[in-house]
């Protein structure tokens, strides 16, 4: 079914659902469950449907995907899970179609994400969206519009906001337990390989590419993109600062209670191979804020050297001690570097696993689920989100015009910088652009 048609589709066919929920978000009985469709299988999608699955109150009704073999092999997988078989769906859009649906879980390419959301919430569905939330900056301020207009739930997958941990740690430091938080620094450290010099090559007969592409510009199909290298190329990936950054980044400005910056500074490259590899792989990124307060961001995908014995985490600065923050709890610090205060568990998974399920993802979830069916706030509503992924939005801009970008405190803008806006939002496919 051609684009057009199939939306008007979906509208009609939904047009109802979205005038009986407008109003609220409750769906009905606390009791009920919360029944999703889960879009993007191949690794985290598939640990998301299974982590939905064996979360009380919630139901998986089916998974989609444009590759036909990662759809068979997660379907199967899901239906093992729950007590109820998943229907496969090749096209994500006869999820939305399908009234039975409450919310649709988006783990695909970055370029995807907002387009989709915003296609689900026209739909009436609520929506578990992966970081980023976006692929540039204007499709974050599109998604916080489009969610005030359905008045459904978007919740981003910075999972470390649903932590009892993390959240402790942010409330010690809002008590004063490192004095005055000034500075923060994020990091994330890996070993990934070169994903050399990509050839053209015939589409694989399980893989719908026209789909994979959807809202992006068309490109002829390469052997070295999908499934995961599409990240490090800008026509459908953000780079390693949004795809791992946004974790570490929005702990930092969790931390120090910022919003928008007022200057973006970054230096770095692709220093350590000579391939496709469109991203630095090493970077460093500098975000000044009103107050007397700063982030600062470290990638290095390609040299796993730890930080504080760490691949990835955050450390706070403060006027009277230092709070060291990861996925496992933390640590604080007086000025004679004494340990005063520490809530860390053992690890039970490897944090740089791409598509790993752990605690705080279960929590996560499980929060969203409660904000659909009850109403209760969510630990990452999407304009929260939106500001994180804001930051590393223009951590990326900083470095390809490689000056100091002036920020409008207010609301993120780039001021005085008409080469650098050009970056704020991209150019889409025929027919694809998400309207609000």
């Amino acid at each position: 079914m051609k684009r057009r048609r199939f939306v008007k589709t979906v509208s009609q066919a939904t047009a109802g659902l979205v005038a009986a929920r407008a109003p609220m978000f409750i769906k009905g009985s606390p009791s009920e469950k919360v029944v999703v469709c889960v879009m993007g299988l191949n690794g985290r999608g598939t640990e998301h449907a299974k982590r939905f699955a064996k979360t009380p109150n919630a139901e998986i009704a089916s998974v989609s995907d444009v590759d036909s073999t990662v759809l068979a092999k997660a379907a199967a997988t899901v239906s093992q899970a729950q007590a109820k078989t998943v229907k496969s769906l090749g096209d994500f859009r006869r999820g939305l179609a399908d009234k039975s649906i409450d919310a649709l879980v988006i783990a695909t390419p970055d370029h995807w994400h907002a387009p989709a959301t915003i296609l689900a919430l026209a739909a009436g569905k609520h929506v578990y969206l992966e970081k980023p939330c976006s692929q540039n900056p204007r499709e974050g301020e599109l998604l916080v519009d489009a969610q005030r207009k359905a008045k459904r739930v978007v919740q981003m997958g910075t999972q470390r906001r649903s932590s009892p941990r993390a959240i402790e740690a942010v409330q010690a430091i809002r008590d004063g337990i490192i004095g005055r938080p000034y500075f923060a620094r994020a990091w994330y450290a890996n070993s990934r390989k070169s994903i050399g010099r990509g050839k053209a090559a015939p589409v694989p007969a399980n893989l719908d590419y026209e789909l994979w592409q959807g809202p992006a510009r068309r490109a002829p199909y390469r052997d070295n993109i999908i499934h995961y290298n599409w990240h490090w190329f800008r026509r459908w990936g953000t780079g390693e600062i949004n795809n791992n950054g946004t974790h570490e980044i929005d702990v930092a400005r969790w931390a120090l209670g910022v919003d928008y910056p007022v200057r973006v500074t970054s230096a770095g490259g692709r220093y350590h191979f000579d391939d496709d590899w469109e991203f630095t792989d090493t970077q460093e990124a500098a975000f000044e804020f009103d107050g007397g307060r700063a982030i600062a961001w470290q990638g290095r995908s390609c040299n796993p050297y730890p930080i504080e014995g760490r691949g990835r985490g955050t450390i706070v600065h403060g006027t009277t001690g230092t709070m060291v923050v990861d996925q496992d709890g933390y640590t604080v610090y007086d000025l004679e570097k004494k340990v005063v205060k520490q809530n860390v568990i053992q690890p039970s998974n490897d944090p740089l696993a791409p598509s790993g399920d752990d605690q705080l993802t279960a929590l996560h979830i499980a929060n969203f689920v409660e904000g659909v069916r009850t109403g209760a706030p969510v630990t990452q509503p999407i304009d929260e989100g939106a500001k994180t992924n804001l930051l590393c939005h223009l951590g990326n801009i900083a470095q390809w015009t490689g000056r100091a970008l002036s920020v409008d405190p207010t609301n993120g803008h780039i001021l005085g910088d008409e080469e650098a806006m050009r970056f704020w939002q991209r150019e889409y496919a025929p027919g694809w652009a998400p309207v609000v």
